[in-house]
């Protein structure tokens, strides 16, 4: 069950860890390339502050964005900034998301996203989440998947193993890091393929950070994945 209070002060916790570390950073190495192929580190946190504003506007009823072309041309417009305005950028529009988590609403509604996607309106919140602690790693500055809560990590994972669950071009697999085990692709009685590994790097070959090079296989070949 999603508890979206708690999901709200997590999301507040880690984005005061990025901004914290983000501080340290100075308007060159905010122009330098970050993990994503094609963004500076400045695109990144161009996005993080576009993208919690977007999520105001599915919790309000509103389009995420007009349309898929405006949200790239805010990104590339604001990635440019200097240190200073990206923080507060970053941090001003997390108020805003923060502000709008906290008023009255109906969690229990269905909310609806980028391309048609919809889902609990309970769940934003850890979307959200999702966004800030992924991209505090693509930053490239010292936060690693390792760094990540735990209990965020494991639910990510989880997150990540229903959205692939029933592709059709993922075979039955058993995910599992020894302990906790979680199943996607196509739906079977049985899993064609067990990938084992620490929860870190499941979850760096479940949301393309990692190749899955240091996770092993029974069965077969590591899946080959879709693009989120």
């Amino acid at each position: 069950m999603n508890d979206h209070v708690r999901d709200l002060a997590s999301v507040r916790d880690a984005t005061e860890r990025l901004l914290t570390a983000a501080a340290k950073l100075d308007n060159a190495s905010v122009a330098e390339p970050s993990r994503l192929p094609g963004w500076s580190r400045g695109h990144v946190l161009a996005h993080l502050a576009r993208n919690a504003d977007a999520l105001v506007n599915v919790l309000e009823g509103r389009p995420m964005y007009a349309s898929a072309d405006a949200r790239d041309t805010d990104i590339e417009r604001d990635a440019p900034r200097p240190l200073d305005v990206q923080l507060a950028d970053v941090r001003e529009s997390a108020a805003r998301f923060q502000a709008t988590g906290a008023a009255p609403a109906d969690w229990s509604r269905t909310v609806e996203l980028r391309n048609g996607v919809t889902d609990a309106a309970s769940r934003v919140p850890f979307r959200r989440w999702v966004e800030v602690e992924l991209h505090h790693v693509d930053l490239g500055i010292g936060y690693e998947l390792e760094d990540l809560p735990e209990d965020f990590t494991e639910r990510e994972i989880g997150f990540l193993a229903e959205r692939f669950t029933g592709h059709p071009e993922v075979p039955p697999t058993r995910i599992t890091d020894g302990t906790r085990a979680w199943s996607t692709g196509r739906v079977a009685t049985e899993p064609e393929i067990t990938v084992t590994g620490r929860q870190a790097d499941l979850l760096g070959w479940l949301c393309g950070r990692r190749d899955g090079s240091a996770l092993s296989t029974d069965g077969g070949p590591l899946p080959a994945l879709p693009p989120l």
